[in-house]
């Protein structure tokens, strides 16, 4: 599964010098910010967001515009901002959750004498095995 996206945000700078920030490919997906390093701040954790939601739900992602071929109004510009969703869920989606895992009694004796925390030897096992690290 893809988890790094890039998308065309448009932006707007707003009378009181914020900005408004929408990802019009993607519904739903627009933020603000108080200056403008605010607002590709609250793009990327927006994108990311609503991205992440759809590979929850299993909606299919859309295709990213090209940025030639939107049109954009006065006090407006375009830029591309990036996300990793994979990066987003370790932030926020990071509880534990409890799993019931089978070992020959004598493996788990030779764990418990040499204090060996199963648990965490089971994540770092399958982090690597999926090509994910912290």
């Amino acid at each position: 599964m893809m988890t790094k996206y890039v998308y065309p945000a448009v932006f707007k700078k707003e009378d009181d010098g914020k900005y408004s920030v929408v990802f019009r490919d993607l519904e739903g997906c627009y933020t603000c910010g108080d200056n403008l390093e605010h607002s590709i701040e609250m793009a990327e954790d927006v994108l990311a967001l609503v991205l992440y939601g759809y590979e929850v739900e299993g909606k299919e992602i859309p295709v990213p515009s090209n940025i030639q071929e939107i049109k954009v109004g006065d006090n407006e510009f375009i830029n591309y901002i990036k996300c990793d969703t994979l990066e987003y869920r370790k932030m926020y989606n990071n509880k534990s959750v409890r799993k019931n895992v089978t070992l020959p009694e004598w493996l788990n004796e030779e764990a418990e004498k040499a204090q060996i925390n199963v648990s965490k030897v089971l994540q770092e096992a399958l982090m690597k095995k999926l090509g994910v690290f912290r």
